[in-house]
């Protein structure tokens, strides 16, 4: 058969039925169904029923037709497994229909403003979307791998106090996306540690210098660090958890968007990955219950930050003026503004005072503005 009679073969719409292509091919180029067959050797029976859609265009089948209808044998290929990935996606719908109210739990509005997912004008489409979001096929699998970052915030949240896991769980999941997308070197203990020294000496850098340099220097110890924008009324600091074996996972909110709460809680998260489970995913909401993992972590990060003695010896001047504080972060080496926050959770000074001295941290400055 001369090819040149298609020399753009007919691409069918996505899932039609193979059989209707090949009987438009068939009546173009004046042949019947036992012509075909006979050219192919092949049963009468066999043709009528491909072209019915009771049988599959096999890869043996579809060379045939090449050489009989002078049609690629890749078109056939395709054109049959686009029908039956169809016909899935067809037969998956009813059972993803009993997954619907699993959205309801989602912040789906944010999630597509923010260009995580599309919005979808179908209900089954966007519940799709949803999954392919979160990485799973269906609303059970979702419940499955994220039961311990669930449980992790529940237990942060304590037992009276009501968890928007949705919402957690799609701002974990965004920080995981963008954590594995972060080019690291293999995890090394004494070079992150080594990192955090020097990024505490940062501190009183702005934001556009101190935030790329927190991810450059993670980076090269096997720490991805992401910055997430927190969701509506998810009041969340920050988490830590492990990627892969050697790819941990740092994830900051930026909540209250100043700098002390900002340093504190990256030093904490850190303290997580240095100290604690590599098969645990922590998640540091405000307000939460403190356990021994989580005191241990508050510890680090409040002791790096400013040195216990030093510390003891200021608080014991009784001296807090705007001066006399400049002063001893100074001293100690770091933003006058963290000393402010210390004072503030510690109750030597009330929330209203010194505040000027606490740097706001605008999303632009960072790296990942926006998400």
């Amino acid at each position: 058969m001369n090819p040149s009679l298609f020399p753009t073969p007919f691409l069918p719409d996505y899932g039609s039925l193979p059989g209707d292509t090949l009987r438009d091919v068939l009546e173009r180029l004046g042949l019947t169904q036992s012509d075909l067959a006979e050219r192919m050797g092949r049963p009468k029976k066999t043709i009528n029923e491909i072209v019915q859609g009771k049988a599959a265009i096999t890869p043996e089948t579809a060379l045939q037709f090449e050489r009989v209808l002078g049609i690629p044998a890749s078109f056939w290929n395709n054109l049959e497994r686009s029908y039956r990935a169809a016909q899935a996606r067809l037969s998956e719908a009813g059972t993803l229909v009993n997954g619907l109210p699993w959205l309801e739990t989602l912040p789906l509005k944010e999630m597509v403003k923010r260009g995580w997912i599309q919005a979808r004008r179908d209900r089954i489409e966007q519940l799709r979307e949803a999954l392919t979001f979160f990485g799973v096929a269906f609303p059970n699998a979702w419940e499955e791998v994220w039961s311990q970052a669930r449980r992790a915030a529940a237990l942060r949240q304590g037992q009276t106090k009501q968890v928007d896991f949705g919402a957690v769980a799609a701002w974990l999941r965004r920080g995981e996306i963008e954590g594995r997308a972060l080019s690291c070197a293999e995890y090394n203990e004494q070079r992150f540690r080594e990192s955090l020294g020097y990024l505490r000496g940062l501190t009183s850098q702005p934001a556009e210098t101190f935030c790329k340099e927190i991810q450059a220097r993670c980076a090269s110890a096997g720490v991805a660090v992401a910055f997430v924008r927190e969701l509506p009324r998810l009041r969340v600091f920050g988490a830590a958890r492990w990627l892969s074996a050697e790819k941990a996972l740092i994830q900051l909110s930026l909540y209250y968007k100043r700098e002390d709460q900002l340093w504190f809680s990256f030093f904490h998260e850190a303290a997580h990955i240095l100290l604690h489970g590599r098969r645990d995913i922590f998640v540091d909401l405000d307000k939460g219950t403190e356990d021994k993992q989580e005191e241990e972590a508050n510890r680090f990060a409040s002791d790096l930050l400013i040195p216990p003695r030093m510390y003891e010896a200021f608080v014991g001047s009784k001296s807090f003026s705007a001066a006399k504080v400049t002063q001893f972060a100074r001293q100690v080496g770091i933003s006058p503004g963290i000393v402010v926050g210390r004072l503030q959770h510690d109750g030597h000074v009330e929330f209203s005072q010194l505040t000027h001295l606490k740097r706001r941290i605008d999303w632009s400055k960072t790296s990942t503005a926006g998400n």
